[in-house]
């Protein structure tokens, strides 16, 4: 019997639920295994074979619908029941569109449960006697999760292993180009030495429009390398190649292994989910860029905050936000238009972008007021950064290249969290004050000890 062999996975927050379902499934004849949240429910998937996993909709943390996409990437995905409180027609759809077998509402009947467990484990022994039919399920699924997943940095590798798993290759890397610098996001059992080789020689003679090919044609000459087991998936439009997946020691006879239509509706599905991760990508540039200077703009500025301020506290970091605001901007602009204004104000993104690392976040913060978020930066290195921007902002002769040489001072405020702040509001206002503390004088650079005397 399914029952007898078959390993349900139980996971909610809370324990009275997880006592019943534990209590009703183990009287059945399974295996259970509990677990109180999602993170915990994902590391166990990655350690165990699991046929069933029963999850809560909404935990804190990683919610049921996020187990179940992290399942549904599994090499052998189990069904997934999901159970709310809440009951809706939207998120009964939701839930069945990322893969969930079916969906149970609280509080339900016991043999309600029992009779939905049931199915599901027959229907997956079913499934599992025609292994064929299996794995092009699975081959479905995992491409499915693959055009579906917006995040880039969850697609490269997650496309690597599953192109891996398909081709029975032990190793690979996955690439993305930055501007026009190369970077590696993900190598499995590759070094990253030779990756970067064998990509620094593939650079430029990449067609983005061949797909999935092989690389032995090119000659790369690179020592213990077999070309004729070298591929590659670029990714990008026809202009450009934004990144790939590199594929090395495909076995030989591949092509007599491997259904080419497999092969090819998986690489169109890596394709796909990185287009419509591109697409947001894209999207949330415009949404978060401001147009003139090209720094983020206010909008992004709350996201950032609350992304840093999550961070620190998991990890026990400090950063500082720093506010800046050009002193008597208005009579550039009183003086030879706004148009000159305007180009003043992207020089001052320019010198802003010299001032910080590539780590730290710039903003426009709206008219002449601007923003920086120093990451693992204390109050003493933030005030030796916000004194190199107000120097480098004095020593700069402004509109030179329109004739107009103009000079412009700024006034600089911060805070730190969470030494000053321990939550974004109050770290804005202070960051705020400390900066019109400073007004009084112009051109001057103030922390919060300022407000305090």
């Amino acid at each position: 019997m399914i029952s007898d062999l078959a390993m349900v996975l139980v996971v909610d927050d809370e324990l009275f639920f997880r006592q019943l379902y534990s209590d009703l499934l183990v009287k059945e004849g399974y295996r259970v295994e509990v677990c109180e949240n999602g993170e915990d429910a994902i590391a166990c998937l990655q350690q165990e074979a699991v046929d069933l996993i029963l999850t809560d909709m909404i935990m804190p943390g990683k919610c049921g619908l996020e187990v179940l996409r992290e399942a549904r990437l599994l090499p052998n995905p189990p069904e997934v029941i999901l159970v709310t409180g809440y009951a809706s027609v939207e998120t009964a759809i939701q839930a069945l569109k990322n893969g969930a077998r079916d969906y149970l509402v609280k509080p339900f009947n016991p043999d309600d449960l029992r009779h939905l467990v049931h199915n599901c484990l027959e229907q997956r022994r079913l499934l599992a006697e025609n292994s064929q039919l299996k794995a092009k399920i699975q081959l479905f699924e995992t491409g499915q999760s693959l055009s579906a997943m917006i995040d880039l940095e969850r697609l490269i590798p997650q496309g690597l292993g599953a192109l891996l798993r398909v081709l029975g290759a032990p190793s690979g890397c996955g690439f993305t180009f930055k501007g026009e610098e190369l970077r590696l996001s993900t190598l499995h059992a590759l070094r990253d030495d030779v990756a970067l080789r064998i990509l620094d020689r593939l650079q430029s003679q990449i067609d983005v429009a061949e797909g999935f090919h092989s690389l032995q044609d090119l000659q790369l000459g690179i020592d213990g390398l077999n070309e004729k087991q070298l591929y590659l998936l670029p990714l990008g439009d026809s202009a450009e190649l934004k990144a790939g997946l590199l594929v090395a020691d495909v076995p030989l006879d591949f092509e007599q292994q491997v259904s080419q239509f497999d092969l090819r509706y998986l690489c169109d599905q890596i394709v796909l989910g990185f287009e419509n991760a591109c697409r947001l990508k894209d999207a949330q540039e415009l949404m978060y860029t401001d147009d003139l200077t090209g720094l983020h703009n206010h909008r992004y500025l709350q996201v950032a905050l609350d992304q840093e301020i999550r961070r620190s506290q998991r990890y026990g970091l400090q950063f500082s936000l720093l506010f800046l605001d050009l002193d008597r901007f208005k009579l550039i602009n009183d003086q030879y238009g706004h148009l000159a204004g305007s180009a003043a104000l992207q020089e001052v993104g320019i010198l802003l972008r010299k001032c910080v690392r590539d780590v730290d976040t710039l903003f426009r913060f709206g008219g002449d007021e601007f923003a920086a978020m120093l990451l693992e930066t204390d109050a003493r290195d933030a005030e030796v950064v916000a004194e190199r921007i107000r120097k480098t902002i004095e020593g700069h002769l402004f509109l030179a290249d329109r004739g107009l040489d103009s000079k412009l001072t700024a006034t600089a405020g911060f805070a730190t969290f969470p030494s000053d702040a321990v939550d974004k509001t109050s770290l804005l206002e202070l960051a705020d004050k400390a900066m019109y503390a400073g007004k009084n004088t112009r051109n001057a650079v103030r922390g919060i000890e300022n407000l305090q005397h």
